[in-house]
């Protein structure tokens, strides 16, 4: 019988439990060790309260399938999984470093450390989406810059679309499922594999990391997340006049609604992160008001 929670101690399929170091609203997080296994490990387990989302349940197990198909420098390793029968769980890497989200206290950052920070997420969602998988809930959270490399590495694939795999979340729920700030307009909309969809949670990243202030809010409804598909940002030069043309240039061009507007690959937007000589301005480069509602 699967437990909601696990026993500090005890030992699951030669896994012993460590402290719960995540409590979050559709998993827990342990660290373990293994005999076999060298690696700092953390286990995920589902939350399985009764009443909770279904959708932690459905999520869970798309994590399942996608990890253990996914390798590099820019995922955390996988190392075993258990099964809904007995006990749900998955077993990967502890990636040593600290999430993006421990910059916000900082925010906004300078134009040079924002655009190298986004070129370092873009060059693993390219990665990634090689693979093919698209994450679908790029945010700074879900980023963590490895202690020894300082490499990005994508974590958390509840949400994410693998392109030769059943798309579980598509099948069972009608609504969009991500983090609000981040969402692409096609994911309003249900759209789930278009990898561009990751180069605008990243371009709203960046918006945030340069200004320290969200694009779109935080919309807590389905018409606060359409609104983006019609109603542009302020210029990030208009709140932050630091902010150089060639950075608001690519941001802008991340979040436009159209993903074919967008750069055509994470690859070539990370090149124009790392090389703003090269990159081509357009009137958005020096926008400074929002489009009228007739744009």
């Amino acid at each position: 019988m699967a437990k909601p929670r696990l026993d500090v101690g005890s030992v699951l399929d030669g896994f012993t439990i460590g402290p719960c170091v995540h409590t979050g609203g559709m998993a827990y997080l342990y660290r373990v060790t293994h005999p076999d296994h060298s690696l700092p490990l953390l286990m995920k387990v589902p939350v399985l309260n009764e009443g909770e989302d279904p959708a932690a349940i459905v999520s869970f197990e798309m994590e399942q399938m996608i990890l253990p198909r996914i390798s590099g420098a820019h995922v955390p390793r996988f190392i075993a999984a258990g099964d809904f029968a007995v006990q749900p769980y998955i077993v990967f890497e502890r990636v040593a470093g600290e999430t993006l989200y421990q910059r916000l206290p900082t925010l906004p950052l300078p134009a040079q450390e924002v655009a190298a920070l986004g070129a370092k997420v873009a060059t693993a969602l390219c990665a990634l989406h090689r693979q093919p998988v698209v994450h679908l809930d790029i945010r700074p959270s879900n980023i963590i810059l490895r202690e020894d490399s300082g490499e990005a590495v994508l974590i958390d694939f509840g949400l994410s679309r693998h392109s030769q795999l059943p798309d579980l979340m598509a099948e069972e729920f009608r609504l969009p499922y991500g983090s609000a700030p981040y969402m692409a307009p096609e994911q309003v909309f249900g759209i789930r594999s278009e990898p561009r969809s990751d180069l605008f949670a990243l371009g709203a990243m960046m918006y945030f990391f340069a200004t320290g202030v969200r694009p779109f809010g935080d919309p807590q409804s389905l018409n606060g997340l359409k609104r983006r598909v019609w109603r542009d940002p302020v210029p990030p030069g208009r709140l932050v006049p630091d902010v150089p043309p060639w950075l608001q240039e690519i941001i802008l061009r991340c979040l436009a609604p159209d993903p074919e507007v967008r750069h055509p690959t994470a690859a070539q937007l990370a090149f124009d992160l790392s090389h703003p000589d090269q990159v081509q301005l357009t009137p958005r480069a020096h926008k400074l008001r929002q489009d009228k509602w007739s744009e």
